[in-house]
């Protein structure tokens, strides 16, 4: 039942969230309301909170209060069907003495007069609650089953009825949180079922025990007998007595509910928990207190579930791109060759695995081996699936027999028809090593110049005077291939721009660049690394200059000949 707010009266402190007036009487805790003279209470008036009110509002408001409040001292039921606030503090006056106001009921104070005696408060506008409830029970016209109750600020928490299944669906909106459900309703579109319908007296007898055997076919024939309706929704009933609890679960995926069952019926309310429901009550154990804690902790377990399985949803998800983008990843095909292979692999994406770099090794049956990297322009995962097809696409060209300029050629119409528009791009640089492993062809496609490192001599850039343009900027572009000498053991290190697009310097002002890199690689070759621990010391190094993480993608790939 509401609890209003007397026109001019002070406001709680709880429902307001000012500081409380303190009154000239003094008063205790709220007793029940004594029961009032009947003769002297006005007919009730409908009434309904709000979430915030002005003035106006508000005096309306408490002119619907004070009619309200003498209809619930008069015993007179509060109307179901509607919206109600739960719990609302008050500090009646003590027996026997009037209220904080010249106001009594039947006895209203004409418009423009004041209280002599009390200061009056100005109406505040209502604080919204933190929680509504809406409770679907079976006989919402009987006494209320909901007692008062305050959320876990003080506030009270809203309550909405609804006499059946239909009702509880339009009362629910994105603005309800829990519902109590009363398992007593009759599952959806067996009610008419369970009624007696036309038939002979004989039959009643015969539905009855139907219903009892768990049967209840025949219990809707009972025509005179009206043993017979009841034992045919006994028999329904044993068929699923949580059909109507399935039923809001459907309705209601994302609100917290809790079951309302008969006393004792403990097994029933374990099995609503185990179909879905947050908690289950017993009907003549409620209380405020009870009630208002089982709300609050259905709600926040609730939400503890919804997020959970996002969580796992979104933990599922990450795993299966991880396992696609681990795919997408290449093998290289080096069997029977002496080279030994390394590589490090650093997306610019924030957990990513895969960016718009791309490299591949291959050994063609002649001997020779193929090393490619390659950098779509961007770092997305589009970049990134054009950089797999690009890959995929020299490896079968390669193990088809083209190489240098014929092959770039192709990619390059690849490409053309692969990309979303036109100003898409990719940088590649590829080295076909003759299979002695002392000579090699270089191209180059707007693709930095690999690294290489020999005993006895410093770290060097190999030549890049015939470097072409990149894939995808010029038709018809043509892509010359360098023969350069090796010798008989040497380190032949590919990289991306990331690697040498990072900041360095005091302020971090300033590129690395490719002459910071030559030096920072030969630092690490003089410390004798070699392998995988050169590319992680390499590409941390940049990471650490850079002063955190590259913002671009990294991709290094390493070739290693000893004698």
């Amino acid at each position: 039942m509401p609890v209003p707010v007397p026109r001019q009266r002070a406001i709680p402190a709880l429902e307001s969230g000012e500081p409380q007036v303190a009154p000239p009487t003094p008063s205790v805790s709220p007793p029940p309301a004594p029961p009032a003279d009947t003769d002297a209470a006005p007919a009730p008036v409908p009434y309904e909170t709000t979430e915030s009110l002005d003035t106006a509002e508000a005096v309306d408001a408490a002119d619907a209060a004070d009619a309200a409040d003498a209809a619930e001292e008069s015993g007179m039921p509060e109307r179901p069907g509607g919206e109600m606030s739960s719990g609302s503090p008050n500090t009646p006056g003590t027996p026997g003495t009037p209220n904080n106001t010249p106001d009594t009921p039947g006895a209203p104070t004409p418009p423009g007069s004041s209280a002599p005696a009390t200061p009056t408060t100005p109406a505040a506008p209502a604080t919204p609650t933190n929680l509504t409830l809406l409770v679907i029970e079976d006989d919402p016209t009987g006494p209320p089953i909901v007692p008062e109750m305050l959320d876990s600020a003080g506030r009270p928490i809203r309550l909405r009825t609804a006499r059946n299944l239909t009702e509880a669906e339009r009362l629910l909106t994105d603005d309800v949180h829990c519902i109590l459900l009363d398992l007593a309703l009759p599952a959806p579109g067996r009610a008419a079922s369970a009624e007696p319908g036309p038939g002979h007296a004989g039959q009643a007898g015969h539905g009855e025990q139907a219903g009892q055997n768990g049967q209840g076919g025949q219990g809707g024939q009972g025509g005179q007998g009206g043993q017979g309706g009841q034992g045919g929704q006994g028999g329904q009933g044993g068929r699923d007595e949580l059909a109507v609890l399935r039923h809001v679960l459907r309705l209601a995926p994302r609100h917290a509910v809790l079951a309302l069952t008969a006393s004792g019926d403990a097994e029933r309310g374990a099995e609503a928990v185990r179909v879905g429901a947050q908690d289950y009550l017993f009907r003549d154990e409620l209380d405020g207190r009870l009630l208002s804690r089982a709300v609050r902790y259905a709600v926040e377990r609730k939400r503890s579930d919804t997020a959970e399985r996002r969580l796992a949803e979104g933990r599922l998800r990450a795993q299966e791109n991880a396992r696609l983008e681990r795919g997408l990843l290449p093998n290289p095909i080096l069997a029977g060759s002496s080279l030994r292979f390394a590589a490090r692999y650093r997306p610019g994406r924030s957990r990513a695995l895969l960016g718009g770099d791309f490299y591949d090794t291959v050994r063609t049956p002649d001997g020779t081996v193929h090393a490619m990297i390659g950098d779509v322009c961007g770092h997305g995962p589009d970049e990134a699936a054009l950089g797999v097809e690009l890959r995929i696409a020299w490896r079968a060209l390669t193990l088809a027999g083209l190489c240098g300029d014929e092959l770039l050629g192709t990619l390059q119409e690849v490409l053309e028809h692969e990309r979303d528009n036109d100003e898409i791009f990719a940088t590649l640089c590829t080295v076909d090593i003759a299979p002695d492993g002392r000579r090699a062809g270089l191209c180059l496609a707007g693709h930095p110049s690999p690294l290489v490192a020999r005993p006895g001599r410093p770290a060097e850039l190999l030549p890049h005077d015939n470097n072409g343009p990149a894939l995808g900027l010029l038709p018809h572009a043509r892509w010359p291939r360098t023969q350069v000498e090796l010798g008989a053991e040497w380190r032949l290190m590919l990289y991306t721009d990331g690697l040498i697009e990072g900041h360095t310097g005091e302020g971090h002002r300033e590129r690395l660049g490719q002459d910071g890199m030559v030096d920072l690689v030969r630092r690490h070759l003089d410390e004798g690394l070699e392998g995988e621990d050169l590319l992680r010391a390499t590409v941390n190094e940049v990471r650490d200059l850079n002063g955190g993480e590259l913002t671009d993608d990294v991709a290094v790939v390493l070739l290693d000949r000893t004698a």
